[in-house]
């Protein structure tokens, strides 16, 4: 047990480095200064916690008990909901009063450390039920996000397994718990990790969700009719869906809105969201190239719309058209002919 937390502190020490220095960029948290630099904290403080955790589990107990190791300890709650709350509530807007959620952390340092960590886990509770109500705000949004609600569910359960191990500290061995913290917190690692990989644009999608069921209108003073035929034009002739990269922001970009406006323009008056609305643009242009270029691969078909994997331009054409591209394409054929 003890070799695999070392690892696994190890793995995380790293990741977090890798997630602070690559992933936390404008064209993933588009308007979303605060969660940006927030989550660049969150990932360091965690590290720092792996760091001490690793160093404990080479048999030295001095900074386990340290100020430092609880300052860390009681700031990563509330600098996840620092983090989450921007992007679960739809807006960027940073305001003073949220420097009330760091007195926890400048006291942590005079706590005994028997009182500390199980404080700190009781802290994080408080954050976890706040977790647990935004997230089930947004469950009229949970279609959109299949994959994203397993993992994610996965890495709520191991958080939730650590605070009860926090909670219940005074009767556990203490070298065990260390141990189990840091291997849960290196496994969360690897779940973002495979997450981040699996869908790079996920805070965006969260804004965008988040926007449409908490957001009022944004619109008064925009052409509606004008902006969607623009937005058409930019489909059906530019073809801007060809751009894998295509995101909120950059749409938003070429039309003259923000990204708040575009996303409750499609909302509303589309009836859909903006990932459904470029899934059906890049389908819809797939459909009439695998009829006209029957030659041609499905997957270079796919690529050729703007999907980046086989995998989603299967996902996408399916749930639109409920069949694969290959099926699609013999029945269109067979009809064809007849």
């Amino acid at each position: 047990m003890l070799t695999i937390a070392s690892l696994l502190s190890g793995f995380s020490i790293f990741s977090a480095l890798i997630l602070a220095l690559s992933h936390f960029n404008p064209n993933n948290y588009p308007e979303q200064t605060q969660a940006r630099y927030m989550g660049i904290v969150l990932v360091l403080t965690l590290a720092g916690l792996q760091l001490s955790h690793y160093i404990y589990l080479q048999d030295e107990t001095r900074f386990i008990h340290s100020g430092l190791y609880q300052m860390l300890l009681f700031a990563v709650a509330p600098t996840f909901y620092l983090f989450s709350r921007p992007l679960l509530k739809g807006t960027g807007h940073f305001h003073i009063s949220q420097l009330f959620h760091a007195l926890p952390v400048v006291a942590a340092p005079w706590l005994p450390s028997s009182i500390a960590l199980p404080l700190a886990f009781a802290v994080g509770a408080g954050y976890l039920l706040w977790l647990m109500n935004s997230l089930y705000a947004l469950r009229e949004q949970r279609s959109r996000f299949h994959l994203e609600i397993t993992v994610l569910g996965t890495t709520f359960l191991i958080a939730l397994a650590v605070l009860i191990m926090g909670l219940s500290l005074p009767i556990l061995d203490e070298k065990l718990f260390f141990s189990l913290y840091a291997s849960a917190i290196g496994s969360a690692f690897i779940l973002i990790n495979l997450l981040i990989n699996l869908t790079p644009k996920l805070p965006a999608k969260i804004v965008e969700a988040a926007f449409e069921t908490y957001a009022t209108t944004t619109l008064s003073n925009v052409d509606c009719e004008a902006t969607l035929n623009k937005l058409s034009t930019l489909m059906s002739q530019d073809k801007i869906y060809d751009d894998p990269e295509l995101d909120l922001l950059t749409l938003a970009s070429r039309i003259g809105l923000s990204s708040h406006q575009l996303s409750e323009l499609i909302n509303t008056r589309l009836g859909k969201g903006f990932s459904r609305y470029v899934r059906e643009q890049r389908v819809e242009a797939a459909k009439v190239m695998l009829l006209a270029e029957p030659s041609a691969s499905v997957l270079s078909v796919g690529m050729s719309v703007g999907f980046t994997s086989q995998s989603n331009f299967y996902d996408a054409f399916r749930e639109i058209t409920d069949m694969t591209p290959g099926k699609f394409r013999k029945i269109a054929t067979e009809t064809a002919t007849k």
